[in-house]
C-alpha cells in the first residue's frame, strides 16, 4: 500500500518537474504541459492513476491550488485599488457574463434543451478559467497590460457570478424544487451573509494579531502553517454555506493586503500554490475521457470551436466597448474564451439535480477541457500570424491649465515629499506618474496626481511645461530620467530642472545634458546615518563634524574632477584607488586642522 502511494507521488512529481518546463520550451505554456501529463498518466492513458474515483479525489485536493491562487491575487489588490476597478468589474464583467449566457442558452434551446437546462448550460459555459487565464497572462507578461487588467476584472466578476449558479442548480430539479421551502432558502442566505461577515471581520482584525503573535515566536514553519491554515479555514467556512472557497480566499487576501506581514505570507504560500495548481491541471487532464473523443471527434471539435468562437466574439465586443483597440481586444478574446473550472462543478450539480443527463455532462466536460487546451495554441498561432507587437503607449490624463506652476515627474518617495511641502506652501504643482495604480492610490489621499508618461513630448506639452516655473525630475528609472531631461533641454530650455540622481553615472549623464541642480537620492541620508554611527562608536561631536565635512568636500571635488573621465572605466578605477588613499590621508591628518569649507556647487 505504502509502495503504491509512493509510486503515485513519484509519478505526480515527475509530471510536475517535466511537463511544465517542456510546455514552456514548446511555447504552448506550462498549463498545456500539465494537461498532457494528466492525459498520459490518467485512467484513459497509461493508467498510473487507474480509476475515475482516484481522479476525483485528487481533483478535490488540487482545487486548493485555485484557492491559494485567488488568495495571492487578493494580497496584491489593496481595497483602494479594487474599488478603483469597480466599473470594469461590474460593467465589462456583467456585460460579458450576461451576453454570453443569453447566446449560449438560445443555442441550447434551439438544440432541444428545456428552458431550465438551457439557462444552466449557457451560464456554466459562459464562465472562463480564472486559474488557466491568469497563469497564461502571467507567463506572457501581459497581466499588467490594459487587456490583461480587463481580463482580470471579467474573471473576478465571473467568480462572483458563479456563486448564484452553484447555489440555485440543486433547487432546479423536480424533486429538489418541490421540497425546497422558502424558509430554508432564506436561512441559507442568512448563513452565507453571516459567514462572509465573519471572514471580513477575521481578515481585518483577527488574522493580523495572530500573525503578529506567530512572528514573535521566531519559528518560520509556524508562520507558513498559520498562513496555510487561515486560507484552508476560510475555504471550509465558505464551502459550508455553499459559497465559492476561491472567492472567500480572495476576500481574505484583499483584507490582508494592507498587513505588514503581507510579503511574508505571500513568500510562504507561493510554492504550495504553484505545486497544487499544477496538480489541479494534471487532474483535469486525467479526467479527460479519450474514448468519448475517439467516438465523436467531429461533434466534439464542432462544439469546442463553437464555444470558443461565441465567447471570443462577445469578449471582443466587450473589449471595444471598454476602449481597447483591435489588437488588445483580440488578445482579450483569446485569453479568456475557454471554459472554466466552475463549469465542471455546475455540470456535476446539474446531473445530480436531474437538470441534464450524465452523457451530456461527460461530453461537455471534454469540450471545456479541450477549450483550455486550445487557448495557448490559439495564442501561439496569433503570435505567428501577427507577431508580438510592442505595447501601445497608454492614453494619459490632461492636467488642468496652470501658469507658473511646478511639474513633478515621478510621484514616488522623492516626488511625494516635494509635493507635500509645495502643497503646504500653497505653491501650485502638477504631478505625473506612469503607474496608474500609484496615481489612483495617491488620489485617495488627496494628492494632485495625473497619469502620464513624462518621457513623451505630447504629455509634457499637455502639462504646460513651457509655462512652468520649475521642473522636478524625480523618476526612478535612469534611462527614462535621461530621456525626459533630453526633451526638457531641447524643447523647454528656459525651465529650471531639479533632478534626483540614482548614482554617479546617472549624474554624469544628466550633466552632459546641462542639468546642474542635482541631488543623489541616498547621499544626505547616508551622511546622517554615518554621523549616528560615529557617535555610537564613541567619537565626539567635533571630530564627527570634522570627519564628515572633510568627506563631503572630498567627495564633491572628486565628483566634478571625475566627470571628464566617466566614460573611461580603466581610468576611473585608477582614480578611485587614488581617491581612497587620499581620503584616508585627509581623515587621519592632524585633528586640530581646520576643515576646508564645502563649496556651494549644486550637486550633492
Amino acid at each position: 500500500m505504502m509502495g503504491s502511494v509512493l509510486l503515485q507521488a513519484a509519478v505526480f512529481l515527475a509530471a510536475s518537474a517535466i511537463a511544465a518546463p517542456l510546455g514552456r520550451w514548446l511555447r504552448v505554456g506550462s498549463v498545456i504541459g500539465y494537461l498532457a501529463a494528466g492525459v498520459l498518466i490518467g485512467p484513459y492513458g497509461l493508467g498510473f492513476v487507474y480509476t475515475v474515483y482516484q481522479v476525483d479525489s485528487i481533483l478535490h485536493i488540487a482545487e486548493l491550488g485555485v484557492v491559494l491562487l485567488m488568495f495571492l491575487i487578493g494580497l496584491e489588490l489593496r481595497p483602494a485599488r479594487l474599488w478603483s476597478m469597480r466599473r470594469a468589474i461590474l460593467g465589462a464583467g456583467g456585460v460579458q457574463l450576461a451576453g454570453t449566457t443569453v447566446v449560449l442558452a438560445a443555442i441550447a434551446l434551439a438544440m432541444g434543451q428545456g428552458v431550465v437546462a438551457a439557462i444552466v448550460l449557457g451560464w456554466a459555459l459562459a464562465l472562463s478559467s480564472t486559474a488557466f487565464a491568469l497563469q497564461a497572462l502571467e507567463e506572457r507578461k501581459e497581466l499588467n497590460r490594459r487587456h490583461g487588467r480587463l481580463s482580470f476584472s471579467i474573471l473576478l466578476f465571473q467568480d462572483i457570478g458563479a456563486l448564484p449558479l452553484i447555489a440555485i442548480v440543486p433547487l432546479l430539479g423536480g424533486a429538489a424544487a418541490a421540497s425546497a421551502a422558502t424558509g430554508g432558502t432564506w436561512l441559507a442566505v442568512a448563513k452565507a451573509v453571516g459567514v462572509v461577515a465573519g471572514v471580513v471581520i477575521a481578515g481585518r482584525w483577527l488574522l493580523g494579531h495572530v500573525y503578529a503573535l506567530v512572528a514573535r515566536s521566531g519559528v518560520r514553519e509556524a508562520m507558513t502553517a498559520s498562513a496555510l491554515l487561515s486560507v484552508v479555514a476560510i475555504a471550509l467556512a465558505m464551502q459550508s454555506v455553499g459559497l465559492s472557497p476561491a472567492l472567500g480566499a480572495f476576500t481574505a487576501g484583499v483584507l490582508l493586503a494592507e498587513s505588514e506581514y503581507r510579503h511574508q505570507i505571500e513568500a510562504d504560500i507561493a510554492p504550495f500554490e504553484g505545486l497544487l495548481l499544477g496538480l489541479f491541471f494534471t487532474a483535469i487532464g486525467m479526467a479527460l475521457d479519450m474514448s468519448l473523443l475517439a467516438r465523436e471527434p467531429a461533434l466534439i471539435a464542432t462544439l469546442v470551436a463553437g464555444l470558443l468562437a461565441i465567447k471570443a466574439v462577445v469578449l471582443y465586443g466587450v473589449g471595444r466597448l471598454n476602449g481597447l483597440d483591435h489588437v488588445a481586444s483580440r488578445r482579450l478574446a483569446l485569453f479568456i474564451s475557454q471554459g472554466g473550472e466552475f463549469a465542471f462543478v455546475a455540470l456535476t450539480l446539474a446531473v445530480g439535480s436531474e437538470v441534464i443527463g450524465k452523457e451530456l455532462e461527460a461530453r461537455l466536460a471534454v469540450v471545456v477541457t479541450l477549450s483550455m487546451v486550445a487557448t495557448p495554441l490559439l495564442l501561439l498561432l496569433d503570435d505567428l500570424l501577427f507577431g508580438k507587437r510592442p505595447a501601445p503607449e497608454p492614453t494619459y490624463e490632461t492636467p488642468p491649465d496652470a501658469d507658473r506652476h511646478v511639474i513633478i515627474a515621478g510621484f514616488g518617495r522623492v516626488g511625494q515629499i516635494a509635493a507635500r511641502i509645495l502643497r503646504a506652501k500653497r505653491i501650485p504643482f502638477t504631478a505625473l506618474d506612469i503607474n496608474p495604480d500609484q496615481v489612483t492610490l495617491l488620489r485617495g489621499f488627496g494628492a494632485e496626481a495625473y497619469f502620464g508618461n513624462a518621457a513623451r513630448l505630447d504629455i509634457l506639452e499637455a502639462a504646460r511645461t513651457a509655462k512652468a516655473s520649475a521642473f522636478v525630475l524625480a523618476i526612478d528609472d535612469v534611462d527614462a530620467s535621461v530621456k525626459v531631461a533630453e526633451l526638457l533641454r531641447t524643447h523647454f530650455p528656459q525651465v529650471p530642472v531639479y533632478a534626483r540622481a540614482r548614482n554617479r553615472q546617472h549624474i554624469y549623464r544628466l550633466m552632459d545634458l546641462g542639468v546642474t541642480k542635482l541631488r543623489r537620492e541616498t547621499f544626505l541620508s547616508s551622511i546622517e546615518l554615518t554621523r549616528d554611527l560615529l557617535a555610537g562608536l564613541g567619537l565626539d561631536k567635533a571630530e564627527i563634524d570634522r570627519t564628515v565635512s572633510a568627506f563631503i568636500e572630498h567627495d564633491r571635488r572628486r565628483l566634478y574632477d571625475d566627470y571628464a573621465f566617466f566614460s573611461d572605466s580603466e581610468k576611473m578605477l585608477t582614480r578611485a584607488r587614488d581617491a581612497a588613499a587620499e581620503l584616508e590621508s585627509i581623515l587621519n591628518a592632524d585633528e586640530d586642522a581646520e576643515p576646508q569649507r564645502p563649496d556651494d556647487r549644486t550637486v550633492a
